[in-house]
């Protein structure tokens, strides 16, 4: 018993006629009829009844017919949603990621997308860390979460950078450390930075960064995202060691929009190590076609490699 047999069970019964079917599937009366009679063999039963003007199921007949029509239907809807959500006519794409993280990696992206695929929608859960982050994509409904990548190998989840952003010193224009051209590790040992709380992902990267290069800083303010340290200094209320955001201008660029101008200037720091971001999912061969259409195109939009599958 095959699902082909069954199918063109269901089609006969719902006809009423074997040639009918057989026009329909453009195949002859006898190969419509050798379906049925295999699966009568199975049932050892009949389940048609010939009559002068076609065939009606036997009772045994309507049992299977019911059966068989629920799984069919069933299995053709499914198959008919599975084809729209390849070609971007529904379905969802859900995204975790942190408060400012859409604004300043995603919203060229956002709209290219929405282009594409007019009809899919997008949900985004805001999450304070990429820990948070991490959390939510294990035990939620969730496709992609947009994090800082862990240097660890983590359990349920793979991790794919997509950027590297370098560093630098954010520092008030009338900063005497403004008019560098770069600074050094070294010259960071004797400033109080701006530092974000002990649970964020690219806190830690930068301590460990910074502990490694043997520099040892200290800090008196905390803010719970980058955006807050880069205003705290653009007031003047201390430094901050920031990542260099897309959009971002730096010393020596044309205009852009961002900091690098105005009361504000951005010091690039080469010694450190670039920060790593990117996706995390449970698994990338099980994401669905939209959502690895929107890490792909996420990706280019911050000048980085597409996901191969």
């Amino acid at each position: 018993m095959t699902f082909d047999d069954l199918r063109v069970f269901v089609a006969v019964c719902r006809a009423g006629s074997l040639s009918a079917v057989a026009r329909e599937l453009d195949c002859t009366q006898s190969a419509v009829s050798q379906r049925v009679k295999r699966l009568e063999r199975e049932a050892g039963m009949s389940l048609l009844e010939r009559q002068p003007r076609g065939v009606v199921p036997t009772h045994a007949g309507r049992v299977l017919l019911d059966a068989a029509s629920n799984s069919i239907d069933g299995l053709d809807q499914a198959l008919r949603r599975l084809t729209d959500l390849a070609n971007g006519d529904s379905g969802s794409v859900r995204v975790t990621t942190g408060g400012t993280t859409v604004r300043h990696f995603m919203s060229e992206a956002i709209v290219a997308f929405r282009r594409r695929y007019p009809k899919v929608s997008l949900e985004f859960r805001t999450e304070t860390s990429s820990r948070n982050c991490f959390d939510a994509l294990t035990s939620g409904n969730l496709d992609l979460a947009w994090v800082t990548i862990r240097g660890e190998a983590l359990p349920r989840i793979e991790q794919r950078p997509v950027v590297h952003l370098p560093w630098v010193l954010a520092v008030k224009a009338d900063d005497p450390l403004a008019t560098r051209s770069r600074i050094s590790t070294a010259d960071l040992g004797g400033i109080s930075l701006i530092r974000l709380p002990q649970n964020s992902t690219s806190g830690a990267h930068l301590h460990t960064a910074l502990t490694e290069l043997g520099v040892r800083s200290s800090s008196d303010t905390s803010v719970a995202d980058w955006d807050t340290a880069l205003l705290l200094a653009e007031l003047g209320l201390g430094h901050a060691v920031v990542p260099v955001m897309p959009g971002w201008r730096m010393p020596g660029q044309g205009a852009g929009d961002g900091p690098g101008e105005g009361s504000l200037r951005l010091v690039p720091i080469p010694d450190l190590p670039p920060l790593p971001v990117g996706w995390a999912v449970r698994r990338w061969d099980a994401l669905s076609p939209l959502a690895r259409a929107f890490a792909d195109v996420v990706a280019r939009s911050c000048g980085g490699a597409e996901w191969a599958p």
